[in-house]
């Protein structure tokens, strides 16, 4: 039986060099990335980043913010396909 909590709506991606995509990014994204709680790919957190950058017009701190909020969304869709409707962060 496949490990349930491994399953996430995230787009899988093969990349040449995971790790130095990770190693390129800036040093607080990197920080946010340790401490997330899913398994975000060097390449769709980046994206992300950048796009929040826009929206915060530069704030790093609400980009931040904004990248948690979409983790906590993801997790909320993720969680109710793979524990049932009951299931709460």
């Amino acid at each position: 039986m496949p490990n349930r909590n491994l399953r996430t709506s995230l787009r899988q991606r093969r990349m040449n060099n995971p790790m130095r995509a990770y190693d390129r990014l800036p040093p607080e994204l990197r920080g946010w990335l340790a401490q997330a709680r899913l398994p975000w790919s060097p390449h769709s957190v980046q994206r992300l980043w950048q796009a929040a950058l826009r929206r915060c017009r530069g704030d790093r701190q609400l980009a931040l913010a904004e990248l948690t909020l979409a983790e906590d969304r993801s997790l909320a869709r993720d969680g109710r396909k793979i524990w049932g409707p009951a299931y709460h962060q």
